[in-house]
């Protein structure tokens, strides 16, 4: 595995990660062709091999985050992304959680009897029981606040009821699992727009965050512009990319590249945190 890490490597991810080893992966971050997409840059996605290698290769207690959308067809969403989804079950991963990626800026679109789509599916998948989570933490609306007659529900095992929590309310909560990013305006995204299609690196810095330590292995098995290799390097993690399209690859190999030489351009927003070395 050695040879691999921090490398952005050209070819067929299934192929490549079969030379992985077993439970070598702490976590994946990526995004596949959506569903008119499937053929990239005259490839083909296959779906079922790559959910199974991903399976193999990751670590008991890491996670894959797979974002993804459907396209609609014939006045229908195809449901793709859910049938991904059930597919990881079926292979033996956890559906950990069902988070909703929502777009500050989404494109607009032409009225077809739909609201616009301002959201893709991050879906979040363990290996068996978590390992590690460092949850975002933001400002509670009523820090500080002393409570009368407010009460909160208690999410027990057994009967529900409500009874009084927190007195005064924390200053911080866990941040709800709805994360809302602008897509394509930050100066560190600028450099992606060689990609059709580049999710922001505030999303994946936050799952990294999220689901791994110091000096873990990042994997994103089609890494296309570099976005998840990127906020990798920058958070200490050690990184592998794959992608078919050689054009992607050079892409991905000269932003991090920039990044290495301009790194005040990839900057992390307030509150954010690096974990401890374990």
């Amino acid at each position: 595995m050695e040879d691999k890490i921090n490398e952005i490597i050209e070819g067929n991810c299934v192929e490549v990660m079969k030379s992985f080893e077993c439970n070598a992966i702490d976590l994946t971050v990526t995004s596949p062709p959506y569903d008119n997409l499937r053929t990239y840059k005259g490839f083909v996605f296959l779906f079922e091999e790559i959910a199974g290698e991903l399976f193999r290769i990751t670590n008991p207690g890491g996670m894959v985050v797979w974002v993804v959308a459907d396209a609609t067809i014939d006045g229908s969403e195809t449901g793709s992304g859910f049938e991904q989804a059930l597919y990881f079950k079926k292979v033996g991963f956890n559906l950990h959680d069902t988070m909703i990626f929502q777009k500050t800026n989404p494109i607009p679109q032409i009225y077809r009897k739909r609201y616009n789509n301002i959201l893709e599916y991050m879906f979040v998948f363990s290996k068996g029981e978590v390992k590690t989570h460092n949850p975002i933490k933001v400002d509670c609306l009523h820090a500080e606040l002393q409570l009368n007659g407010t009460t909160y529900k208690n999410y027990s095992k057994g009967e529900q009821k409500r009874e009084k929590m927190a007195n005064p309310v924390k200053n911080k909560k866990i941040k709800g699992n709805i994360w809302e990013y602008v897509v394509g305006k930050k100066a560190e995204d600028q450099e992606a727009k060689g990609h059709p299609a580049p999710f922001p690196c505030a999303l994946a810095r936050d799952h990294i965050k999220s689901w791994t330590n110091d000096g873990d292995i990042v994997l994103d098995p089609m890494c296309g512009s570099g976005t998840t290799c990127i906020a990798a390097l920058q958070l200490n993690r050690r990184f592998i990319g794959i992608d078919m399209s050689r054009e992607y690859c050079e892409l991905a190999r000269n932003r991090i590249k920039s990044y290495k030489s301009q790194p005040g351009l990839f900057k992390e927003e307030p509150g954010t945190y690096r974990t401890k070395n374990r």
